[in-house]
């Protein structure tokens, strides 16, 4: 069959081949008409993370594909604490305005990443002048300043922040970060109320990566339970969906879904993105940016383009989870994925710099992959 060519997208891809993907993978090639968000425009958004050098230094073919593609968007590092707030005192709001301004440019949906996280978070904001440990009050006033700043500056633009992103543990414990160890087991109520104060009309989300393990499953039901009894606003658990060809167990997926959901909570899968290739020995599964092996050339076994064997395997594990996302989409309010095509994905490089990985459903060159075609097919049957 013949591929069509979005006509959005520009005419120096038209040289590739229409029978062989771009990044020299074969495919399956069918005729596209529409685009995912006007196909699950009945179901729930669909979203993806736009990065520093998208926003700062656009690519046209990458924004006609946001555009035409998708109607939500997270920026993927450019809110978080160490960009937006990298010193006392001194904020720089650059590319965050920047990707607040083309969202609403395009009539995109905002979430805001993240509020309160342990990773990506200057030291200065533990240590006072002399570099020594602040106390809990020193410490929630830096916090409340930072979020009435930051949801401040953007109150009725952004419609949704990740507050708090993976405070816990794989057994479903509160993570001894920085933040935890200075302001005690109050610290994500703090957050939570904290963020409501400054925008009491967005939508307030946790968010962590593998919340389909049946422990950290409970530490969320947790942190949710404790939240609404006392009072304070959360509207949705953000599972991240950082899965491979190889895990999770889609069942446990779909049973957090089912959970989360009988807590009231809207579900949203956040930052989505299936790898093909094994985790190296000893490296956790998630998304554990800390993480740092050395390469091995049989761990990347794709350098050259994916063989149509783990094309169809791609294929066939996103049709397995937009079935789950459809058969609870009364639940789930979003489904984000972490990045725009495989040029982009941090999965490249992690937990091992120099791999390639084929996470998303467009390729390096923004060309549409089997697996975009299985995910359209599901709302076209």
């Amino acid at each position: 069959m013949k591929l069509k060519i979005f006509p959005t997208i520009s005419a120096t891809l038209l040289s590739c081949s229409l029978l062989v993907a771009c990044s020299n993978t074969a495919i399956q090639t069918q005729t596209v008409s529409g685009s995912l968000k006007e196909a699950y425009q009945d179901s729930f958004l669909i979203g993806t993370a736009i990065g520093n050098n998208q926003l700062m230094h656009p690519q046209q073919v990458t924004t006609k594909l946001i555009e035409q593609q998708f109607n939500a968007a997270t920026p993927e590092n450019d809110m978080k604490w160490e960009r937006i707030h990298p010193k006392p005192g001194v904020y720089d709001f650059a590319a965050a305005d920047k990707f607040v301004e083309f969202a609403e440019k395009n009539n995109i949906f905002i979430t805001g990443h993240t509020l309160l996280w342990h990773s990506q978070a200057p030291d200065w904001i533990f240590e006072d002048e002399q570099g020594q440990p602040i106390g809990r009050d020193a410490l929630l006033v830096r916090l409340k300043d930072h979020i009435d700043t930051v949801v401040g500056r953007y109150k009725g633009r952004i419609q949704s922040w990740d507050v708090v992103n993976e405070a816990l543990n794989e057994d479903g414990s509160m993570r001894q970060s920085k933040w935890y160890k200075i302001i005690g087991d109050d610290m994500v109520e703090k957050a939570f109320e904290y963020a409501h104060a400054a925008d009491p009309d967005a939508q307030l989300n946790y968010n962590d990566y593998n919340l389909n393990n049946p422990q950290k499953r409970a530490g969320v039901l947790r942190i949710v339970k404790q939240l609404q009894a006392k009072g304070l606003r959360i509207d949705g658990v953000g599972m991240q969906g950082h899965y491979s060809l190889f895990h999770p167990d889609f069942k446990e997926v779909e049973d957090s879904i089912i959970a989360y959901a009988e807590t009231g909570v809207k579900v949203m899968f956040t930052e989505v993105d299936i790898s093909v290739l094994v985790f190296p020995e000893g490296a956790e599964a998630g998304a554990d940016v800390n993480q740092n092996f050395a390469l091995q050339e049989k761990l990347n076994p794709y350098s050259k383009g994916l063989t149509p064997e783990a094309e169809a395997q791609l294929s066939k594990r996103y049709t397995d989870l937009f079935e789950i996302f459809l058969r609870h989409e009364k639940y789930i309010s979003r489904v984000t994925f972490w990045g725009t095509d495989d040029g982009m994905t941090w999965r490249n490089d992690w937990p091992m710099v120099g791999r390639s990985d084929y996470p998303l459903l467009f390729d390096r060159q923004s060309m549409p992959k089997a697996a975009y075609y299985a995910v359209m097919a599901l709302k076209q049957k």
